[in-house]
């Protein structure tokens, strides 16, 4: 064996390959040298190389031969890079299927391929366990929000970059501690511009993920881009320590993050409207319209204020709203709701 990891040839790739066959004759009965070339990305010749070096190290394998033949591990041995117990693996297996369940998944193969270890990682009946959570565990995707349509950013000219390749260079630029540049466009600009940001937090919400940093040369703190509008990311330099800024995503949560831009749009652009008691505590359980103002009056019911320049959703929320939900203000907003309920 000594001899074996000596060799010059052998390289790091050589023993990530091996590795790799080895979780997969844990993981499945039977397999054919074609099968693993066409999984791995090699030749057959660089398999049977492979599976020479593993019979070198002591790895009981052999071969069947026959329609249904390939080559298995001899039954019953069993190498776990880990060992949990069964609540862990399943709490681990649990993590890697809500995270497959995302719209989008950063590391999208490093999500499988640690999946296949966990399986390979614990013995065969928690494995049969663990297989069995595909099918006994679903994950449902967020409802569409009939009041907050998405904008559209594509352009023709210009798509948008693989949001996978976004989240996932973000996260590595996070953990180096590293800068990026960001081509970005905003539904509320006429085209993309560039950002250079320190990267600070990441997080997931109504699916979409949101990238969290500061903006070279603002002083405005914290700022967000949402991955599916960047059209380009570039890794930078690494941050100087004494240059470096932390931040707990946790003061983010519960929508936090649209506090700020909903008093700037209320400032803006404000809209008010008088609301019963009960649709005003409606209107507090969503999570966008909760961060509006809300100001109980003397007569018991509730004039709220937001930020719109869209006169159509909200003359939509009126009607949704119903008997007892009455517009104040824009003005040249009442005549438009009034000629929409004759």
């Amino acid at each position: 064996m000594s001899h074996f990891l000596a060799e010059s040839s052998v390289t790091v790739n050589d023993l990530e390959r091996i590795f790799s066959i080895l979780l997969i004759l844990q993981s499945r009965p039977t397999v054919t040298a074609q099968q693993l070339a066409e999984r791995l990305e090699v030749s057959r010749r660089t398999i049977a190389r492979d599976l020479q070096r593993m019979s070198l190290l002591g790895i009981p394998i052999y071969g069947e031969r026959g329609r249904n033949g390939g080559i298995r591990l001899l039954e019953g041995y069993f190498l776990p890079p880990l060992t949990f117990t069964q609540e862990e693996a399943v709490a681990l297996t649990l993590a890697l299927h809500l995270l497959r369940s995302l719209r989008v998944a950063p590391f999208q193969d490093e999500v499988e391929s640690v999946a296949q270890k966990v399986l390979a990682a614990v013995p065969e009946p928690l494995r049969g366990t663990l297989t069995r959570l595909d099918r006994i565990l679903g994950v449902e995707s967020p409802p569409v929000d009939i009041f907050h349509a998405e904008l559209s950013v594509s352009s023709p000219a210009e798509p948008a970059y693989d949001e996978r390749a976004t989240v996932t260079e973000f996260l590595r630029a996070l953990l180096a501690q590293r800068r990026l540049r960001l081509r970005y466009r905003s539904p509320y600009r006429a085209s993309a511009h560039e950002d250079e940001t320190t990267p600070l937090g990441i997080f997931w919400d109504r699916g979409h993920w949101y990238l969290a940093g500061t903006r070279a040369g603002s002083v405005d703190g914290e700022r967000l881009w949402r991955a599916d509008r960047v059209l380009g990311i570039t890794p930078l330099h690494t941050i100087p320590p004494d240059e470096r800024v932390e931040l707990d995503i946790a003061t983010l949560m519960g929508h936090a993050w649209l506090r700020p831009a909903m008093a700037m749009w209320r400032t803006n652009a404000p809209v008010r409207l008088r609301l019963t008691a009960d649709q005003a505590a409606r209107l507090r359980q969503d999570w966008y319209y909760r961060l509006a103002a809300f100001e109980p009056q003397p007569d018991g019911t509730v004039e709220m204020t937001l930020g719109e320049q869209d006169p159509d959703l909200v003359t939509a929320l009126a009607r949704w709203l119903g008997p007892g939900a009455e517009l104040l203000a824009p003005n040249e907003w009442r005549a438009l709701l009034r000629a929409q309920l004759i």
